[in-house]
């Protein structure tokens, strides 16, 4: 009998955590460019191949954390998923329509020596360091918080080099009721200024 009601309370717990988890929330993750780059296809030439990019996170499964002033808590995932291929895929359509071709490659080790065994100008591979979104309700407001950390690396073949930028981006905003579109939008738009500037001036 006592074994029982052991039992019984533990599956009551079980349940209530898994109450307390809430709702995940999919984030549309997509970098649109606010200007052109005219001088950015003489840089990197008319072909680029992207590798596979990084995700170095421990925590990969989630690109988010909201915490409100009463209920469960939420969480946030990218969407498309994982977060390197969003990451990876919105890059791609961006570049396009820069007029650089892209052509996916099954990997590349950075290494300067291995550009000239690719059929393209230049190579670019990204490593996701942190990508996290906090947020916490108060009686006054929801202050967001979001910090990105990106390691892009750019080989590019005439020059023999592989060009390396470390990016520390992070934004905190208090606004009157967080809504996942609002956590999106903040998102989208440090993507937007992380790779506006580092296209207009790659290495």
């Amino acid at each position: 009998m006592r074994s029982f009601r052991w039992l019984w309370i533990l599956l009551l717990g079980l349940s209530l955590l898994g109450c307390g988890r809430g709702v995940t929330y999919p984030l549309y993750l997509k970098y649109q460019p606010s200007k052109e780059f005219p001088g950015l296809q003489q840089k990197t030439g008319s072909t680029l191949a992207v590798a596979p990019f990084v995700d170095e996170r421990k925590e990969k499964f989630y690109i988010g954390h909201h915490i409100p002033f009463q209920g469960s808590s939420n969480y946030f995932k990218s969407d498309p998923f994982p977060l390197e291929k969003a990451v990876r895929d919105s890059l791609i359509q961006a570049l396009s329509r820069q007029g650089i071709k892209t052509v996916s490659v099954p990997g590349w080790d950075g290494n300067p020596d291995s550009l000239k065994h690719l059929e393209t100008d230049s190579a670019l591979m990204i490593q996701i360091k942190e990508f996290w979104s906090q947020g916490r309700a108060t009686a006054v407001g929801t202050k967001i918080k979001t910090s990105i950390q990106l390691a892009i690396h750019l080989g590019v073949k005439q020059e023999g080099k592989v060009f390396t930028r470390n990016v520390d981006a992070e934004k905190e905003i208090t606004v009157a009721r967080s809504t996942p579109a609002r956590v999106e939008e903040m998102i989208n738009q440090m993507l937007t200024e992380i790779f506006d500037t580092f296209f207009s001036n790659p290495y």
